[in-house]
């Protein structure tokens, strides 16, 4: 190929200075020119041109302290609202420090440069530059276990059913306290947004579940629920609605737990799918140390999480989630993008119910993509027992 008819391929670096008032889409188009800056563009326009339709199921995951830095109710309650996403997993971290906007109890813009010795003889919590109480602990901590406390909670579930209980509850405190979308529960629960945690008891949230069971409570979080349910979830996403895409602010175990939904369809059940086909990752995290949380979508295609025809669709942008989360908001929202709301959670026993359905139908001989027959025969004998 002649250089001239390479260059005829792609756009050329000369953005005007900027002057005034600008708006989000216009600085994402003109001036994210390079870097990672370059990649923020390409995940605005790959959600806005093909990840956002109906034809597509939207998983989410939430890592880090995003709830305590406000991004729940600035983003992640907008993307609901507007049928941007259709499930999550989130940390059990993430989850507790909603409540405390749900309670309406403070937290407040502060410094990482501190004597955390003073803030400790004070009783404040720092998470960075993020300040709050104990007291604010503590009146969420009393909600929430007197909450988990009620008769509905006494039995084994999912932790989507778990976190749809409580957005009950939540939103029924918005509703005492006159407040208006300060929850991610709460908005997760009148959209149908299912929410998962793939480490149930690395949190607040478990802890009061564990101090309840000292006490006699009954209530158990039962994690295999989870596996099968959010595989159901891909499961229905690439057999009947069209196709998935997986959107991973950070990265961690939620990470982790949204991309072994593909290999659990294949590689375990032997179900005939791909792997997800839509990639969006915000990570600091480097891929040369071995980590999940830096490992690219080019690995991923070797466990089959991503559909190795659709990598030019996967994008991973270095950067802060703080940062990227608000403008991919502020652009979408611009765009006035919006779907409707495929209310999962009500699905959840039907969908799962499928997927079960539809890997009892397989022969004790049948052969998944990934070859892996001594699996499925040991599954299949089992059964027949």
């Amino acid at each position: 190929m002649k250089k001239e008819d390479f260059f005829k391929n792609w756009e050329r670096i000369i953005p005007k200075p900027i002057a005034g008032e600008k708006k989000v889409g216009e600085l994402v188009s003109e001036y994210f020119t390079a870097y990672n800056a370059s990649r923020i563009r390409e995940i605005c326009y790959l959600l806005e041109k093909k990840v956002m339709r109906e034809d597509v199921v939207v998983g989410m995951t939430l890592a880090g302290a995003l709830t305590p830095a406000g991004l729940g109710l600035s983003c992640i309650i907008p993307l609901i609202k507007q049928g941007l996403v259709d499930w999550i997993v989130s940390t059990g971290a993430n989850i507790y420090h909603d409540l405390h906007f749900t309670l309406n109890l403070p937290l407040y813009k502060g410094r990482p440069f501190v004597n955390d010795v003073e803030l400790l003889n004070q009783n404040i919590i720092r998470i960075y530059d993020v300040f709050t109480s104990y007291e604010t602990l503590n009146k969420t901590d009393r909600w929430l276990i007197k909450t988990l406390s009620k008769k509905e909670f006494q039995k084994s579930m999912g932790s989507a059913e778990l976190h749809n209980k409580l957005g009950k509850y939540a939103a029924m405190k918005e509703k005492e306290l006159g407040l208006e979308d300060a929850s991610i529960l709460a908005c997760a629960y009148r959209y149908g947004v299912p929410i998962f945690t793939s480490s149930p008891g690395d949190s607040t949230v478990g802890m009061g579940i564990a101090a309840l069971k000292l006490v006699g409570s009954r209530i158990e979080i039962s994690t295999v629920k989870d596996v099968n349910e959010t595989s159901a979830i891909v499961y229905y996403a690439k057999e009947k609605v069209g196709r998935s895409a997986v959107i991973i602010w950070g990265g961690g175990s939620p990470k982790n737990f949204i991309l072994q939904t593909e290999p659990y369809i294949q590689e375990i059940l032997g179900l005939p799918v791909l792997g997800h086909d839509y990639f969006i990752q915000v990570t600091d995290a480097r891929p040369d140390t071995g980590g999940l949380s830096g490992a690219t979508p080019q690995e991923a295609v070797s466990w089959s999480k991503i559909n190795p025809k659709m990598l030019p669709d996967a994008i991973v942008c270095y950067s802060d989630t703080t940062i990227v989360m608000p403008i991919v908001v502020s652009y979408l929202s611009e765009k006035n993008i919006k779907r409707p709301h495929k209310r999962l959670y009500s699905k959840l026993n039907i969908l799962s119910k499928n997927l079960e359905r539809d890997f009892l139908k397989l022969s004790g001989d049948k052969k998944s993509d990934r070859g892996n027959t001594s699996t499925i025969q040991f599954l299949q004998k089992i059964r027949k027992k």
